[in-house]
């Protein structure tokens, strides 16, 4: 165990300290969250590139603690592509189509690594209990990485809600590949969880600084790839429900935004004030408190998909479209009454 322990601090060690490094680069080159518009929750400008800590302490610890071999190479690579394309993002301000072609082409780098989703379990063949993606597995990988790669930057709206929720994930899947055995990625996960713990404090509110683009981008990827290595891969879970639940807040938080826009009549990647974090707002919570209970909401999501691993095909379907529902249901209430109030005004 004493490994996890290791990657899982020199990570978190090494993120605190050079996230006023990464908070020097922001003001050097411009990289400034001025609130323009009533979405942001702050007030004056904060730097926002606090992501790069957390990819520099990330890669930093994977070339101690990993093999340096195809896979960590796709995944330093790939990664490397989506942190530039943030840093430029957080500077500059990009096309969406052009930050959607580099996340295209950084999920390619993995599938060229040997990181893709080539089956699905399905627990009521009676055969060898898998469905072979075969010519589908590039497309369905590709669109995996790109999806979770931006429901991390959707739910970043809040002082240490992405880096919270994005270390919760991480060693939720660490806690799942537990079961299966897969130490390497154990330990990958440890780096993840630790280089966003160690930011975290200079992101709680109030913050010092935003991970930006650059540091939600660079999350959701590598929790992506992370759930293909440490799930997807194996013959012994309902495979697409584990990494989902695992990966919970962000997936149905964004889910449920592109249902709410389509409901509305707006453009899907249209930003909006009807996030999950935002509505705990108005319900007059503070930051802190809205961002401890999303916390709570990632453990518990975290904690059934680790239950789930362990239990038979036929038991994990059946308590996974329970989960599913609920979920469905509480959202389905929650906008009801949503629509209710914006009658009534």
């Amino acid at each position: 165990m004493s490994i996890y322990y290791k990657a899982f601090f020199v990570a978190l060690i090494v993120a605190y300290f050079l996230t006023p490094f990464a908070k020097w680069v922001a003001n050097k080159i411009g990289a400034i969250d001025v609130p323009k518009d009533n979405r942001r929750v702050h007030k004056k400008p904060i730097p926002r590139l606090g992501g790069l800590a957390i990819y520099l302490a990330t890669v930093f610890s994977m070339l101690i603690f990993l093999p340096i071999d195809r896979t960590t190479i796709s995944i330093i690579v790939g990664s490397t592509i989506i942190v530039i394309t943030g840093i430029v993002d957080d500077t500059k301000s990009i096309s969406p189509k052009l930050k959607l072609f580099a996340q295209i082409v950084a999920a390619s780098v993995l599938v060229v690594g040997g990181i893709k989703i080539e089956f699905l379990t399905n627990p009521f063949d009676k055969g060898d209990g898998l469905l072979y993606l075969k010519a589908f597995s590039i497309p369905i990988t590709i669109f995996w990485v790109v999806g979770i790669t931006n429901t991390m930057n959707l739910i970043d709206g809040l002082d240490g809600l992405a880096s919270g929720v994005g270390a919760i994930s991480a060693l939720s899947l660490l806690f799942v590949a537990s079961k299966f055995g897969y130490v390497p990625i154990m330990i990958l996960c440890a780096i993840l969880a630790g280089s966003a713990l160690g930011f975290l404090p200079h992101n709680f509110n109030p913050a010092k600084i935003f991970m930006g683009d650059t540091g939600a981008l660079f999350l959701g990827y590598m929790l992506s790839a992370i759930a293909i290595l440490g799930v997807m891969k194996s013959v012994a879970a309902i495979t697409i429900i584990i990494p989902i639940l695992a990966l919970g807040l962000p997936i149905f938080d964004t889910a449920f935004a592109i249902f709410r826009r389509i409901i509305n009549g707006r453009p899907i990647m249209e930003a909006d004030k009807g996030h999950l974090h935002h509505r705990l707002l108005d319900r007059g919570l503070s930051q802190r408190q809205t961002v401890l209970i999303l916390y709570m909401i990632s453990i518990f999501l975290g904690f059934l998909a680790f239950i789930l691993t362990g239990m038979e095909p036929e038991k994990c379907v059946i308590v996974s479209g329970l989960i599913l529902t609920i979920i469905f249901l509480g959202a389905s209430s929650i906008g009801l009454i949503e629509l209710k109030k914006q009658g009534n005004k």
